[in-house]
């Protein structure tokens, strides 16, 4: 099942200082309800854990993120998450697109679903990343 969503979050930070924020992984990544980083796999790139509730039902996805894309000039980021549910078959995927601009910014997230989550239903599992992905914009922009 693929997901698209946008979400927008205002800062006080400056340009550059934001951009600096989301390629910093440790400090970006635990903006995500449930996440956590385990370990650091190289300069633009994490192990990361994320437990993620839908209804009654909770599963944690481990995986990685990945920066694939930084352009200092145009003050965009590009992220790949690529994670496997835990003792199950399913996956979540996503590539998270940052466009930063004065006082604060868009991300974009092209996201896929499979296993356990997917057959929650697409109404579900879009309104669960969508307000994974706001709370994380906002706590993005009070870093």
């Amino acid at each position: 099942m693929a997901v698209v969503l946008d979400h927008s979050f205002t800062t006080e930070r400056a340009l550059d200082d934001s951009y600096g924020v989301i390629l910093d992984l440790d400090r970006t990544v635990p903006c995500v309800q449930g996440a956590t980083v385990k370990e650091r796999t190289g300069p633009d790139s994490v192990k990361a854990e994320i437990l993620v509730k839908m209804g009654a039902m909770s599963m944690t996805f481990t995986g990685s993120v990945d920066i694939v894309e930084k352009d200092p000039a145009d003050h965009r980021v590009v992220l790949a998450v690529k994670s496997r549910e835990t003792g199950g078959q399913g996956y979540a995927n996503a590539t998270v697109t940052f466009a930063l601009r004065d006082g604060g910014g868009d991300i974009h997230t092209d996201a896929q679903i499979t296993g356990k989550a997917a057959s929650m239903g697409e109404g579900v599992v879009a309104g669960v990343l969508d307000a994974l992905i706001a709370d994380f914009a906002g706590k993005v922009g009070e870093l």
